[in-house]
């Protein structure tokens, strides 16, 4: 073993460099052959990490540095992933807060901070991207200082030694006119500045369980620090959640530490180092995995609470099975009831006939990665809209997630945003100027106005702008909001859209469908520009005459159907529509497709 391990985690906001640098790291202290083939970004392994350009998972990698093994945890920077963060900072010894030399203090920088802080950990300041043109290094470190004093660091945690880097380059320096050689200095720092945590390996071995992964070899896996005592293969162990009771009992088949990104199989796994363990089939995050003879759990952060939720139930539509393999309500519960038990963010309920699921989590993001790695699997589902999830105070009354939005805009459109969240009910808490024209203005609004909103800021801002979002606290209900104006435009019946026909309702307004797309009775094909849902024929052809003479057929020019996400998609969802999500398309469709049914309950609705 060597002499001193070290387990820092990495913490910024989504987009500040964090995986970058890990990559430089690794590369230059040695964790890979001279000619080995190292892909980019190597710590977002997943397929819609590498699209996305964000770590959606925490994963742990390792590397030898000057007799110590230091493990660093890359965890994701965005708002909707904080429950990953939240648990693997207990992992941690130190911290390494990345932020961005132009963008500086960001909404989420403040979010990881805090908990970090909260946790004592004493974190390192690198400012990153500093061979950026816009860099402001020497205002960026002043802001951090002040929001270090805003989170109430103590004296410790205020005295943090700040590095200057560039993680895409590949050098750190102690000064920002200092050597740009490699990244030694900030290695050296970490060696200096973190201290291993010091554990008793006398006692019986204790691990709390921080991550889990489904290998389709070993079974569960489960990552955690160990907390005491040493863990030996083959050794009888058992699982405690954390009131103390019994939920699994096993044996320790295999041990894993860390070597670069790879997993390496040891026969003893020490105090104070991250290990992966395989063994227990029921044992689940938060749970201590330990010796038989322990009694006493480790106690784990507790998660907040998610602030959104949705239903899912089997495909429903006439189209159901024409694209998917796992359509079953059963199919659908397994893969739901599994993603709850591997994301704490997520929780899951379903009805009394366990036919229709409910799955809460963080944000918008969360819940549309879930979504589009389900239909990845061959999973087709109808999806409610989104609901907000409200809370009470003492004095019983109705509280609702307030979200902190922070924007970087040009001064032109500044107008324009701030209207657009006024009818949001969004108030706007600070306006700044950051120079060359642009503003930074921060807003304080209801989770309930900003679903979709994003690609709203896009359209006005004319996709300059940058919009970050956050969970700030529970606030007072804001009354009710308003929802979409535009009427749907609803297929009439079932069949496949024809040109001729979408050509002549382009007028009527925005289409969601173009030639040849297969629609049925119910779907919304578009929207109108005017309040009232309206049905329509999509499918009529031109009738066809026995004369025919040149130039009497004018080319048939449709509008380009706009691509939109499923959190767009979701967004424009009124109360009685829904989304059928399968493999290859998303379709809006009215929760009911019979238009008798549909008004047989408005009228249902409106006399009661």
């Amino acid at each position: 073993m060597t002499t001193s391990i070290r387990n820092i985690t990495i913490i910024a906001h989504v987009d500040h460099g964090k995986t970058t640098l890990i990559d430089n790291l690794m590369k230059q202290s040695g964790s890979f052959r001279e000619n080995e083939v190292v892909d980019e970004r190597l710590m977002d392994s997943g397929e819609l990490e590498k699209e996305r350009g964000i770590t959606i998972l925490a994963k742990p990698a390792s590397i030898n540095w000057k007799d110590s093994r230091i493990n660093i945890i890359d965890t994701p920077g965005h708002r909707d992933f904080a429950a990953e963060v939240e648990r693997v900072l207990s992992m941690a010894d130190g911290a390494l807060l990345l932020i961005d030399s132009a963008e500086g203090v960001m909404p989420q920088t403040k979010f990881v901070l805090a908990k970090a802080l909260k946790q004592g950990l004493k974190p390192i300041v690198v400012i990153n991207k500093l061979d950026k043109a816009d860099q402001r290094a020497d205002e960026v470190l002043n802001e951090t200082f002040d929001l270090f004093v805003s989170l109430d660091a103590n004296e410790e945690q205020l005295d943090f030694p700040v590095i200057y880097a560039s993680g895409r380059s590949g050098w750190a320096s102690n000064e920002i006119d200092g050597l740009r050689e490699n990244l030694n200095p900030l290695l050296d720092l970490v060696i200096d500045h973190v201290k291993p945590a010091e554990f008793d390996k006398s006692k019986p071995f204790a691990m709390l369980s921080t991550l889990l992964y489904a290998d389709s070899f070993l079974g569960r896996s489960l990552v955690g620090r160990i907390s005491q005592g040493t863990a030996k293969a083959n050794q009888q162990i058992k699982a405690i959640n954390l009131d103390g009771e019994k939920v699994d009992e096993g044996r320790l088949t295999k041990i894993f530490r860390y070597e670069g990104t790879k997993k390496v199989p040891i026969e003893v796994g020490e105090a104070g180092d991250i290990v992966v363990i395989a063994g227990l089939e029921k044992a689940n995050v938060a749970d201590t995995i330990c010796d038989t003879d322990v009694d006493t759990p480790i106690q784990a952060t507790p998660i907040d609470p998610p602030t959104m939720s949705i239903k899912i139930t089997v495909n429903s539509s006439p189209l159901a099975g024409t694209e998917g393999k796992k359509l079953t309500s059963t199919q659908i519960r397994e893969r739901l009831v599994q993603e709850a038990q591997n994301n704490v963010g997520i929780t899951f309920s379903e009805n009394d006939n366990k036919d229709s699921f409910e799955i809460s989590g963080r944000g918008e993001l969360m819940l549309e990665i879930l979504l589009t790695q389900m239909r990845r699997e061959g999973f087709e589902m109808t999806v409610s809209p989104p609901r907000v999830l409200f809370q009470k105070n003492e004095n019983g009354e109705k509280l609702e997630p307030i979200e902190e939005i922070t924007m970087d805009l040009d001064e032109e459109f500044s107008s324009k945003v701030i209207d657009s969240m006024n009818k949001r009910k969004g108030k706007l808490i600070d306006l700044k100027d950051t120079g060359k024209n642009k503003k930074r203005l921060i807003f304080h609004a209801p989770t309930r106005g900003l679903m979709g909103y994003t690609s709203r800021f896009l359209t006005l801002t004319k996709g300059t702008g940058v919009i970050n979002r956050i969970f700030h606290s529970y606030g007072k209900f804001e009354g009710d909001m308003e929802g979409r104006r535009n009427g749907a435009l609803i297929s009439m019946e079932q069949g496949k859209a024809v040109a001729f026909a979408i050509y002549n309702l382009q007028a009527r307004g925005e289409m969601f469908v173009t030639h040849n797309d297969p629609v049925y009775s119910g779907m919304i094909v578009g929207l109108s520009p005017k309040p009232g849902d309206m049905i329509i024929n999509v499918m009529k052809g031109k009738k066809l005459t026995n004369m025919r003479t040149q130039g009497t057929d004018e080319n048939v020019v449709l509008t380009p159907v706009r691509k939109m996400s499923i959190a767009e998609q979701l967004s424009m969802l009124n109360s009685d529509e829904a989304l059928e999500i399968t493999p290859n398309s998303c379709r809006l469709r009215k929760a009911v497709l019979d238009p008798h049914e549909r008004k047989k309950l408005s009228k249902l609705s409106e006399a009661s």
